[in-house]
């Protein structure tokens, strides 16, 4: 039986206006899938569980975990991948799938006993049921599966699921269910083109200016003014006025002389709805920016905001796929090449030095105030566009991630959700793995992880928050480092945009430090949920290296070579800087993380030296100045931890400053190492499989 002869079995059941397959037909597929059916009804040995669900965010997913009593403790009792992994049926094929499948408990249970059996290894059957269940995936993703007449929606497979073990040559499966439900619909496609529009305006109007107060139109105004966007771009639409702050006026949109690239509302909620009818209807602008708040994040308001959204996607089929929208409760737009700031921040409130020569990252969040903290705490995050996309009444994360997975001079993408509109978690993950192929980084982070997490979320941009293990597990494997709190979100994000142009050739360790509990830590560190990393073996030549470094420093009889190594209190810069090089050029170490341990009398980490005058950061031996060049000219990742208070915040500064990739501390700088290894080691094989 072919994949076909499964879909025809689906159609079945749904023109007979029934919501599961009978037995006879749940037995068919079975068949079609290279299973038999135990209907004996006694449980089944060593059981693992395979699904295939329609998800609202990604569609068709396969997942495959532990089965039985096992599947019934749930997540929180397995380490991530343990339990069960998920991908999108789009994203993935049988030898993928099989090698994510072989991360849990249930394949490593199945193995050990095929091996104390003498049985062969369960992976030829497994691969070709994952491979069969996935093109039914693909297929029934494709079809369109009616229902009988008078049903309504049309209808597909909403979940598939049954335990299974290996029977000889084949598997069996038990406790088999498969339920018929509604197919997920999708709103027309937004003409994404035209985000080149919103961020690189060669015109922006403005509405909701005041011309006597400081309301928020007034300060996006002044923002964008002070961000270097001349007032020959700018048009305030407001009637009864000539000019504001010298800015010119029009009346209305109908008054406009000419199209505008983009339109900034900055109104009361309540009078959107009208102005928006009258921006379709007048074509007279290609993107439009929602500021207010309240547009379905209340109860009252989320029918007629959904109804708005609904106005707004009926006109995607208008000749040219009308205005795209931002927002609405959207903070604004920072486009650097653009040339404008649109945040309603005052500029006074958050400085964004240029903390890159060429700046190469994007953030997009829902949340406004997330990437205002994070910058603020983090400027050296320092992305080139920053866009705030709110209630996402129109434009979506699947929108602009892949509008910015195939721009150019885009490296790494940060990104905040609170949860997907229907289906656009699909879009969203084949936009990772677009922006993967391409060679870029992708930074998630999704809120909304608890109960009380996604009520918030709710309110706050009137979305759903959706089952945070299905999210981590499928966007992980289309290629995303998914954060698992805001420091991890940081870290990730700021490691990415610094060592996007190092090679990862493995995860083999080094760790240096003069202070011995930062040695330890640093190795007590590798280990995440779901990798490890491990402390390199040092080559003879490298550990004679070493030991001429530490007998020139007089300090050979004090320290024992090895990895991690503690190089004592005593070492200075030279010695940190010259150890850390010997351990770069080991054929066996693929990244280091070193300790400067600035609070070592030994070491130039202060800003003035009042004790020692001239041995302090600004002389051309300290680390500040020798390190830049050292960590630019190797291939390998250099993590440099500066351990210490706000007397070390200098050096620390002049060092990111310049390009090195600095941690406060030995355990979140190596936790987020292993993070990021995982993540470009995975990226690597999903491009060598292209």
């Amino acid at each position: 039986m072919g994949t076909a002869d499964m879909l025809e079995i689906v159609r079945r059941a749904v023109s007979a206006g029934r919501r599961a397959l009978d037995g006879a037909e749940l037995k068919a597929l079975l068949t079609g899938l290279g299973l038999d059916l135990d209907e004996t009804g006694l449980p089944v040995v060593a059981e693992l569980r395979i699904t295939l669900e329609n998800t609202r965010e990604f569609g068709m997913v396969i997942g495959a975990g532990v089965g039985g009593v096992d599947a019934e403790l749930g997540q929180g009792n397995f380490r991530k991948d343990r339990a069960e992994v998920q991908a999108a049926v789009d994203l993935t094929d049988a030898d993928d799938f099989l090698a994510l499948f072989r991360r849990t408990f249930a394949y490593q249970r199945l193995a050990a006993q095929a091996g104390r059996a003498g049985r062969p290894s369960p992976d030829a059957l497994l691969s070709a049921c994952f491979g069969r269940l996935i093109d039914l995936g693909r297929r029934l993703a494709e079809a369109e599966v009616e229902a009988g007449a008078g049903a309504g929606a049309a209808l597909t497979l909403a979940r598939l699921q049954f335990d299974a073990a290996p029977a000889g040559e084949r598997l069996t499966a038990a406790a088999a269910s498969c339920d018929i439900g509604a197919a997920i619909p999708r709103r027309l496609a937004r003409p994404i083109h035209k985000i080149d529009k919103l961020i690189h305006p060669n015109s922006i109007g403005i509405i909701g200016v005041s011309a006597s107060g400081m309301n928020f139109g007034r300060i996006i105004l002044r923002n964008l003014v002070g961000s270097g966007c001349a007032k020959e771009r700018l048009t305030i639409i407001r009637p009864e006025e000539t000019e504001i702050d010298g800015v010119k006026c029009v009346a209305s949109l109908k008054a406009l002389d000419h199209k505008l690239d983009l339109l900034i509302v900055a109104v009361a909620a309540g009078a959107v709805y009208d102005l928006v009818d009258e921006i379709i209807a007048t074509d007279a602008v290609d993107s439009v920016m929602l500021i207010p708040g309240g547009l379905g994040e209340t109860k009252a308001s989320r029918e007629p905001a959904a109804a708005l959204a609904a106005r707004i996607n009926a006109a995607h089929a208008n000749s040219g796929g009308g205005p795209v929208f931002i927002g609405a409760n959207c903070l604004g737009v920072v486009s650097h090449p653009g040339s404008y700031d649109s945040w309603f921040i005052p500029l006074e409130r958050l400085p964004k030095p240029r903390k890159k020569a060429e700046r190469n990252a994007v953030m997009l969040s829902q949340s406004g105030a997330f990437m205002i903290t994070r910058l603020s705490q983090n400027p050296w995050l320092d992305p080139n566009y920053m866009l705030a996309l709110g209630n996402q009444t129109d434009l979506t994360h699947g929108d602009l991630l892949t509008f910015f997975s195939e721009r150019p001079g885009v490296d790494t993408i940060g990104i905040y959700v609170e949860g997907f509109k229907d289906l656009d978690g699909l879009d969203f993950v084949k936009a990772v793995r677009k922006a993967v192929l391409n060679g870029k980084q992708v930074v998630v982070y999704k809120s909304g992880r608890t109960p009380a997490g996604a009520g918030g979320v709710m309110g706050h941009t009137a979305s759903i928050a959706g089952d945070p293990a299905l999210f981590e597990s499928v966007v992980r494997q289309a290629g995303a480092m998914v954060a698992q709190d805001l420091d991890d979100f940081d870290d990730l994000f700021y490691m990415a945009g610094v060592l996007h142009g190092k090679t990862i050739g493995g995860n083999r360790l080094g760790g240096i430090s003069g202070a011995g509990f930062e040695a330890v830590g640093t190795a007590d560190s590798i280990v995440t949920d779901s990798f490890a990393m491990e402390m390199g073996g040092l080559a003879p030549e490298t550990v004679k290296r070493v030991e001429a470094i530490l007998a020139a420093k007089k300090l050979d009889a004090l320290v024992e070579v090895r990895n991690p190594l503690d190089i004592n209190p005593g070492a200075d810069d030279e010695a940190h800087l010259l150890i850390t090089e010997a351990f770069l050029q080991d054929p066996g170490i693929d990244a280091v993380v070193v300790g400067l341990d600035p609070a070592s009398p030994a070491m130039m980490a202060l800003e003035e030296s009042k004790l020692r005058p001239g041995i302090d950061i600004n002389n051309p031996k300290s680390t500040v100045h020798l390190m830049p060049p050292m960590a630019a000219g190797n291939d390998k990742p250099i993590i440099a931890v500066v351990d210490g208070g706000r007397l070390y915040d200098a050096m620390s500064a002049r060092l990111m400053d310049q390009g090195v990739c600095v941690f406060r501390n030995c355990v979140r700088g190596t936790r987020a190492l292993t993070r990021y290894v995982e993540a470009r080691l995975r990226a690597d094989a999903i491009r060598s499989r292209r």
